[in-house]
């Protein structure tokens, strides 16, 4: 007993496990280890409803789970709503306690996943949560994808038939030109077409689009050739997940032999779709953009798991163009 007097309190006194957080205080907890769900800031159904769409709108994926049954006496309510917005931001509650803590969970892996269609998850409260009040909860999960985007690099006479037509089936589209006359021309009013005179690598056109190039389309289908082919040159290295261009098979071929001839990897030479389209006999502008719209269409289904990709799939819109 002497000798402890000159032992530090840290070795007299056993450490502690540090205490995991039980208060909902909303936001990011720094304390949280990595990996860990943000604890949800409290919101009525409305406001989560409100916040999701505003942050779908802005390109960010959401997932959120309703409470859509209760049995006994279970905390949750019909109604009530969680969301998972982004990595950083949870808002709303399913009840609280454990069930929320596990659901947390549960929106942080389907956030993280890949795209898939809502499901319901069943919860027993005393049996696999340990919570004393028993009873039990189903929940409807689901992931909210942003709207896939689509640049097209062009306002010619294809690029002003396909913007609207891409617009009405609830894409993104952005255009670029740098013909002022073209790109004034343009139906963006009361559309949500976003119009910029500028080229194609220019910092407004980036500033346009989402994060993560993976996601969004490019169709290239200027007046100037040599021009097309430096975007989709562009297109490739910078990474986007569809690339497409409006051309003939000759056109197709001279492109795909210049691509060769500069090294470009085999993978991404056979990634271009030129002709861009479905094979419907298309002829003219509006016809072609109707074939583009029609892939793009599956493209957005593949990328969200609703389709199979399609191998060895004829995609000549436009022949002879």
């Amino acid at each position: 007993m002497i000798l402890s007097r000159h032992l530090p309190a840290s070795v007299l006194r056993p450490k502690r496990p540090p205490k995991a957080p039980l208060a909902y205080a909303g936001g990011v907890n720094p304390e949280l280890p990595t990996g860990h769900p943000p604890l949800p800031r409290t919101a009525s159904p409305q406001q989560v409803m409100r916040a999701a769409v505003a942050a779908v709108e802005a390109g960010q994926r959401v997932v959120m789970a309703t409470v859509i049954r209760r049995r006994g006496s279970a905390p949750a309510t019909p109604g009530q709503k969680l969301a998972l917005l982004g990595r950083h931001r949870a808002l709303g509650t399913i009840g609280g306690g454990a069930l929320e803590m596990r659901v947390l969970h549960s929106l942080q892996r389907a956030l993280a996943g890949t795209p898939a269609p809502p499901r319901v998850e069943r919860f027993e409260l005393a049996a696999a949560l340990g919570m004393c009040c028993g009873g039990g909860v189903e929940l409807m999960v689901e992931v909210l994808e942003p709207a896939a985007q689509v640049l097209l690099v062009g306002a010619g006479h294809i690029g002003s038939a396909l913007a609207p037509l891409l617009d009405d089936l609830a894409f993104g589209v952005v255009v670029c030109d740098a013909r002022e006359q073209l790109v004034a021309a343009l139906p963006v009013q009361p559309r949500r077409i976003v119009a910029l005179c500028a080229d194609h690598d220019d910092p407004e056109v980036r500033a346009a689009l989402g994060d993560a190039l993976a996601n969004i389309a490019m169709v290239v289908m200027t007046h100037d050739h040599q021009l097309d082919q430096r975007v989709v040159e562009w297109a490739l290295r910078a990474g986007f997940g569809f690339v497409g261009g409006v051309g003939s098979r000759a056109k197709a071929a001279r492109c795909r032999a210049r691509l060769e001839a500069k090294a470009f990897a085999e993978a991404d030479i056979a990634r271009v779709k030129m002709p861009c389209g479905i094979d419907i006999h298309a002829r003219l502008p509006a016809e072609i953009a109707v074939s583009i719209a029609a892939q793009l269409v599956r493209w957005r289904a593949q990328r969200l798991g609703r389709v199979k990709p399609q191998r060895n799939a004829s995609t000549t819109a436009h022949p002879s163009r």
